[in-house]
């Protein structure tokens, strides 16, 4: 059963007003009962929305010292996996939309992704950078298998020998093996794969729509025995939540055969903070204020620091206590590196098609 206030499926049923919001509302008593009728009825989880929309540009820079990528693709915003603590949440307040449940119903793809990333790549200015597809929000959740935009991003980068990793929580990216598998034989793709919890109770609130545990670490198996250099993100690190597992996620990942592994200290910016908190009072009312004062002590007596070299680590004595627990448990398991290194080296312009769409004679 749900928590009272959760929906099975869904990380919240909260759409919660966004920072740049102009108009509010409140439930209102008519005097009929309406709330009362309301509050006692059984509400469906509400349907997922796919809303196509045809961008400028899709490669985006990364300014931030802390990751190990230099561009991003993203084929979608928003993300029906329904992860509680996403961190791109907020990026659907410019859409003008609620970071709470609009962001896991509303899914924005990007369907002409794979064109705008050929021109961007054909362009004489492109220099090959590290490239990472899905680093804000799931490239694989499940509107892929019907839309495909990830794999017709691949495909450009195989048509071009272009190196990129990938970050998943979805064992969708083994439909792509045909292309990533032959791709990581020569340099230029590595997988990484997100286990939060090795706890199928657990996963299932936190992250409603997205693989089981084992599944994930089955794709992980399955990905190794293709050739392909798959880390683990054990991400992010909740003081008293999935915290306690580090160590046996660490372990199940290396026999699962993970080569590196990377961990980020749980991220609360701005809509965040109030929806995890609200999902901590409905699954952990007695863990709650525990958590949230860890939290606190990692981030400088507040409940989010964004200073670069401190957002993804934290600071203080918890923080780094967790981190020798992390790095110890990686070299038992020989997984001491954060990343594959890729090779730049091979990447190949593409030639689009003449403007007025007359063959080249050469």
């Amino acid at each position: 059963m749900p928590a009272p206030g959760a929906a099975k499926g869904r990380g919240t049923t909260w759409a919660i007003e966004h920072r740049f919001t102009t108009q509010g509302g409140e439930d209102f008593d008519d005097g009929w009962g309406t709330l009362d009728q309301q509050a006692s009825e059984e509400q469906l989880p509400p349907a997922t929305q796919i809303i196509e929309e045809r961008v400028k540009s899709i490669l985006a820079s990364n300014e931030s010292p802390d990751v190990h990528f230099d561009l991003s693709i993203n084929p979608y915003r928003g993300c029906e996996h329904g992860c509680i603590y996403c961190f791109a949440r907020p990026t659907h307040s410019y859409l003008n939309m609620s970071p709470g449940l609009d962001f896991e119903t509303r899914i924005i793809a990007k369907v002409n992704a794979a064109e705008r990333l050929r021109e961007a790549f054909a362009s004489r200015a492109y220099e090959p950078q590290m490239l990472n597809i899905g680093s804000a929000t799931d490239a694989y959740q499940p509107i892929e298998r019907k839309l495909g935009i990830t794999r017709s991003v691949i495909e450009v980068m195989h048509s071009c020998d272009h190196a990129f990793s990938i970050v998943t929580k979805s064992s969708g990216v083994e439909r792509d093996l045909d292309l990533i598998a032959p791709m990581a034989a020569r340099g230029l793709a590595a997988v990484y794969v997100s286990v939060t919890s090795l706890d199928a109770g657990l996963s299932r609130i936190l992250e409603p729509r997205a693989a089981s545990p084992q599944r994930r670490l089955r794709t992980i198996k399955t990905l190794a025995e293709a050739g392909v250099p798959v880390g683990v993100s054990i991400s992010p690190v909740i003081p008293f939540i999935n915290e306690p597992e580090i160590e046996r996620i660490v372990e199940a990942a290396a026999e699962a055969g993970a080569r590196s592994a990377f961990s980020i200290i749980l991220r609360l910016p701005w809509e965040v903070n109030p929806l995890f908190q609200q999902w901590l009072d409905q699954h952990f009312p007695q863990r709650a204020a525990r958590v949230m004062a860890r939290i606190r002590d990692m981030r400088g007596g507040k409940d989010y620091d964004a200073t670069f070299s401190k957002r993804m680590k934290g600071e203080g004595v918890w923080a780094e206590l967790i981190s020798q627990r992390f790095h110890k448990a990686c070299a038992r398991h020989g997984m001491n590196r954060v990343r594959t290194d890729l090779d730049l080296t091979q990447f190949r312009k593409p030639r689009l098609p003449p403007a007025n769409g007359q063959q080249e004679l050469f």
